[in-house]
C-alpha cells in the first residue's frame, strides 16, 4: 500500500497544500481572535532576513527610521475623504480605554498616513527640510472579512514609508526609485520572484494617491498576488493637514508626497512561488540557514566530523546549521529540513566517514550525490548562487509560459483561469475592467507596450494584466 503524501499535491487542491505546508513545516498558527496569526520562530526568521535586506536597501535612499503610536485618533482620518471612505469597512475602533468611554474614539493603525502628516505638518517648515524621509517597521489593523496565513490576516506586519518633497517631479522620482531600486530590486535579487512592475488603475489605487506602482507576480497556481507598492500621494494630505513650506521666494507651498509599504504577504509568496510538492524552497540569498549538516547515527566520529564540517562552511560564509540530535530518528529530520526548503543539506554516516564523503543533497535543483569533504567548502557558495538564479529563472519562465494576449474579455476571463492574459488598455477601458471584476478577474497593472511602466494612465499603448488574484 502506498505512503500517504505528507502535503496534499499541489495539482489537487493548491489551497489545502498551502495550509498543509504552512502547518507541517512549522510556518505559523492561527491566533485566538479570527483573523490574526501567530508566527513560528522559522518564519519569523525568513521575515527578519526580508526586513534586513531591504532596510539597507531603504536607507541606502536616504530614508531614516522612526516610530509612530498604534492608537489614531479618528478624527484624522476624517480629514482626507477618499482615504477614510477606502479604509473604513476595515477599521478597528477602540471606544473605551482605562473602563471608561472615550472622550474621542481611536482607530488601530490600518496604515499611518493620517498621523503621520500631523507631525510632517509640524516638523517642515521651509524647503532646507525637504525632503523629509521617514520609514517605519510596525503591525498594523485590518478588519480582514476572508482571512488566510501570510496573505490576508487582521493584524500584519510591514513596512510603511512616507516622504514630503517640495515638487511633484520629485515626489514622483522618488516613488518611482522606491519602487525600481527597493522593492524591484529584492524581488529579483533576494526572493528570486520574477514580477511585472506596472501602474495600477484608478480603481485599483491606494485611496488617496494620484498615482499607485505596483509589482505583480504570477504564484504557483497562476493566480496573481501583489507584492508591494509605491502611491504618489499629491497634494491630497498635504492640503488636509495643511503640511506647508517656506519656498526660497519666500511664498508658502504644500509639500508633494509619496508613502509605500510591503508586508509579511511576501512570506506567502514565497511559499507559494518556489514551494513544491515536498515543502518550501527557499532562495540562498534569504535563507536563514543556507545548509544543513545531519549526523546520520550518533557516532562519536561521525559527529564530530558533522561539527567539523559546520565549521568549515561558516567559515566560507555560509548560514550553516549542524543537526547532531541523533536522539531523533534521521529520516524525520531530513523531510522536516526538505520541508523547511534548506537549499543545501549535507549527511554524514559511517560509510560516508570511512569514504572521505558525505552525500550532498541539493533541496532546489534537485538530486543528490556524495561529495569529498575536503571540496564542501569551496563547492557549496557557488550552488547556493546557482540555485538562487535557478528560481528566478523558474518564476519566470511559469510567468511567461503562462501569459496570453487577448481580445476581449470573454479571452480575458478564460486566461485567467490558468494564468495572465495581456488585453490593449484602450480596448478595456473602465467599462471593462468593471465587467472582469464581476467575473472575479481585475486588472493587476498597467504596463506600456514595451514592459515599462507607463507615465500615464492612458498612455496610447498601455496594457493591461488581467488575472484572479488573491
Amino acid at each position: 500500500m502506498a505512503k500517504a503524501p505528507i502535503l496534499t499535491p499541489q495539482a489537487e487542491d493548491f489551497p489545502r497544500w498551502y495550509q498543509d505546508l504552512i502547518n507541517k513545516a512549522e510556518l505559523a498558527d492561527n491566533g485566538p481572535v479570527r483573523g490574526t496569526m501567530v508566527i513560528r520562530p522559522y518564519a519569523y526568521g525568513l521575515w527578519e532576513r526580508m526586513q534586513s535586506e531591504m532596510d539597507a536597501r531603504i536607507k541606502k535612499t536616504g530614508t531614516q527610521n522612526a516610530y509612530f503610536p498604534l492608537f489614531i485618533p479618528q478624527s484624522y482620518l476624517t480629514k482626507e475623504a477618499e482615504h477614510v471612505e477606502g479604509f473604513a469597512p476595515e477599521l478597528a475602533v477602540v471606544t473605551h480605554g482605562g473602563g471608561k468611554e472615550l472622550d474621542e474614539p481611536v482607530v488601530v493603525r490600518p496604515t499611518s498616513e493620517t498621523i503621520i502628516n500631523e507631525y510632517f505638518s509640524k516638523w517642515v517648515q521651509s524647503h532646507r527640510d525637504l525632503p523629509l524621509l521617514i520609514n517605519q517597521w510596525a503591525n498594523v489593523v485590518r478588519w480582514e472579512l476572508r482571512p488566510r496565513l501570510f496573505l490576508r490576516t487582521t493584524e500584519f506586519l510591514w513596512q510603511e514609508g512616507h516622504t514630503a518633497h517640495a515638487t511633484f517631479e520629485d515626489a514622483r522620482d522618488f516613488a518611482a526609485l522606491i519602487h525600481q531600486d527597493v522593492y524591484g530590486d529584492f524581488m529579483r535579487n533576494i526572493l528570486a520572484i520574477d514580477t511585472i512592475p506596472g501602474r495600477k488603475t484608478v480603481k485599483e489605487r491606494f485611496a488617496g494617491a494620484i498615482n499607485t506602482l505596483t509589482h505583480e507576480a504570477m504564484m504557483g497556481d497562476g493566480k496573481a498576488l501583489q507584492m508591494c507598492t509605491s502611491h504618489e500621494l499629491g497634494q491630497n494630505f498635504a492640503k488636509a493637514f495643511n503640511t506647508t513650506y517656506l519656498k526660497g521666494e519666500g511664498e508658502r507651498e504644500f509639500v508633494w508626497q509619496t508613502s509605500w509599504g510591503s508586508t509579511t504577504r511576501m512570506v506567502g509568496a514565497l511559499i507559494m512561488s518556489h514551494g513544491d510538492d515536498s515543502g518550501l524552497r527557499v532562495p540562498p540569498r534569504l535563507a536563514a540557514v543556507q545548509a544543513v549538516v545531519l549526523a546520520i547515527k550518533g557516532d562519536e566520529a561521525v559527529l564530530a566530523k558533522v561539527r567539523e564540517i559546520g565549521a568549515q562552511l561558516e567559515a566560507a560564509g555560509v548560514r550553516v546549521v549542524v543537526d547532531d540530535r541523533t536522539d531523533t530518528p534521521f529520516g524525520r529530520r531530513a523531510v522536516d529540513w526538505e520541508l523547511k526548503g534548506v537549499p543545501v543539506r549535507i549527511e554524514v554516516g559511517p560509510r560516508d566517514l570511512e569514504n572521505g564523503t558525505a552525500m550532498l543533497v541539493r533541496r532546489i535543483a534537485g538530486g543528490k550525490e556524495p561529495v569529498s569533504v575536503d571540496a564542501l567548502a569551496a563547492l557549496v557558495p557557488g550552488i547556493l548562487e546557482e540555485d538562487q538564479a535557478l528560481l528566478l529563472q523558474q518564476t519566470r519562465e511559469r510567468r511567461l509560459a503562462r501569459t496570453v494576449d487577448v481580445t476581449s474579455i470573454e479571452e480575458a476571463v478564460e486566461a485567467a483561469a490558468t494564468g495572465f492574459a495581456r488585453i490593449s488598455w484602450a480596448e478595456l477601458g473602465p467599462e471593462g475592467e468593471a465587467k472582469l471584476a464581476s467575473e472575479g478577474v481585475t486588472v493587476r497593472c498597467l504596463v506600456a507596450e514595451d514592459g515599462s511602466v507607463p507615465a500615464e494612465d492612458d498612455q496610447p499603448g498601455n496594457v493591461a494584466i488581467v488575472a484572479r488574484a488573491y
